[in-house]
């Protein structure tokens, strides 16, 4: 697992990709706190609980470091920041049958601009798995030698 860096001072524009997912019904936004099950039930069910754990704490920073993607009541997709590590993107994931639509760079971006106004100049994403994503939507490049990182000893569930 790899960690790459972001610099938060070039980061492209975000405006023209909310715009185009909307025009498809699609928003990005920061749930509000009765929304916090509803979300971490979704991460859990889609993806593993380690993110889910990780998810909840964002639900308790102020402001929120979580964005959905949602069309109507349905959940599409999630990233978050600050939830494990300041200065840490992730975790992140859109459901597998909405792929491919620019969900995911634009709740990359979200998360990003969102470091940048509260004032961090540079974002980790950590044990990063699309690489060439990451640097297609964001610029961002590796960090050498990071080995397992921040989750080296991370506890894990039995079930995990």
């Amino acid at each position: 697992m790899a960690d790459m860096l972001v610099k938060l001072y070039e980061l492209p524009p975000l405006h023209e990709r909310l715009v185009a997912l909307e025009e498809k019904g699609i928003v990005i936004k920061r749930p509000i706190g009765p929304e916090n099950y509803a979300v971490i039930d979704w991460i859990r069910d889609n993806f593993v609980r380690i993110w889910a754990g990780e998810s909840e704490n964002a639900f308790f920073r102020s402001p929120r470091s979580i964005f959905v993607a949602t069309r109507g009541t349905e959940i599409l997709g999630f990233a978050c920041y600050d939830a494990t590590a300041k200065g840490f993107f992730g975790p992140t994931g859109v459901a597998k049958e909405e792929r491919g639509q620019g969900i995911g760079a634009a709740l990359l971006l979200s998360c990003l601009y969102a470091m940048r106004d509260e004032g961090y100049g540079y974002a980790i994403i950590g044990g990063v798995g699309p690489a060439d994503f990451y640097s297609k939507v964001c610029g961002a490049t590796m960090i050498e030698n990071v080995g397992r990182g921040i989750y080296k000893d991370m506890l894990r569930a039995k079930s995990e």
